[in-house]
């Protein structure tokens, strides 16, 4: 790997959608929750992926919350910004204006509902990444929510493109990162539940939307299984596991739960979740209770 990607390597939360009590994007908590991460120790931010709600929310909204986490930031940790919108006008001018705020790389889903040609895939992908022609861009891989999966085939065609440096792969077979990464690409671990087993495929570094509620566990994976310490990073994974089984567990959408957990940590307030994702109902605060207990103690045991 080349000194331009080393940054890649680590831990990267998937930054959580901010919302003000009218369920408005609100600025200050944007940077609450920037700061707040940036003081764990993480790699970089994914801004804008699913644990963003970004499929909920408009062009605007998405340039507003980016805007709040670059300025928060301020070039202390990488940035990915996920600027996909399911029509390439509206995907091209986030792109736009991530490469305005200088984040160090774009990502995008493949378009979703109707199932295009690989041909028509590459066009979207390669259009977004020509309105950032200065940044890396990175496939965004999650077929079981896209609809759409990605291929060697139609990776190889993007690799052509200079600024495809690699993938974000969140389907569940780890050998898809073996043959990502054998076509030459960066891959990042996608499914939290498989870090592990992520790394030891080859990938760089993980994206995850359960890292922003417990940070240093995922912290400690990474450092664990880069160290030789394998045994130990496989008890880290399978106590995570555990948690995220629970938080799965309520009524309430898993992002709107992981909100909650943070509140109780004593982590910024960063609001709910956006209809149609469900909310908590109060029946869920005996598991949001549960689950924060058990990452307080998991983090005292195992934070490096």
């Amino acid at each position: 790997m080349n000194e331009r990607m080393e940054k890649y390597r680590g831990i990267f939360p998937a930054f959580y959608a901010c919302y003000d009590e009218q369920g408005a994007v609100c600025p200050q908590r944007v940077r609450a929750l920037t700061e707040y991460l940036i003081g764990k120790g993480v790699t970089g931010l994914y801004v804008g992926g699913s644990s963003g709600e970004c499929i909920y929310q408009s062009v605007a909204e998405r340039k507003l919350l980016l805007e709040n986490v670059a300025a928060a930031a301020k070039g202390r940790i990488v940035l990915i910004a996920h600027v996909a919108c399911n029509n390439t006008a509206d995907s091209m001018e986030l792109a736009a204006h991530a490469e305005s705020l200088g984040v160090d790389a774009i990502a995008a889903i493949p378009p979703i509902y109707f199932h295009l040609p690989d041909h028509a895939i590459a066009q979207y992908w390669n259009d977004i990444s020509s309105a950032a022609p200065h940044t890396d861009f990175i496939i965004y891989n999650i077929p079981q929510l896209a609809g759409v999966a990605l291929n060697s085939k139609l990776l190889r065609t993007m690799l052509q493109n200079p600024r495809v440096i690699g993938v974000k792969n969140s389907s569940m077979p780890t050998q898809d990162i073996e043959m990502w990464r054998d076509e030459g690409a960066l891959v990042f671990n996608g499914p939290d539940e498989q870090l592990v087993s992520g790394l030891a495929a080859g990938a760089v570094g993980g994206i995850g939307g359960t890292y922003g509620v417990m940070p240093e566990l995922y912290l400690a994976i990474y450092r664990h299984v880069k160290e030789g310490r394998l045994e130990l990073a496989r008890e880290i994974q399978d106590e995570c596991c555990h948690v995220i089984y629970d938080m799965c567990s309520c009524h309430g959408n898993m992002y709107a739960v992981i909100k909650a957990i943070l509140r109780q940590l004593g982590g910024p307030d960063v609001g709910g979740v956006r209809r149609p994702l469900a909310d908590i109902v109060p029946e869920d605060m005996d598991t949001v209770r549960r689950c924060a207990g058990r990452i307080r103690e998991l983090t005292a045991k195992y934070a490096l």
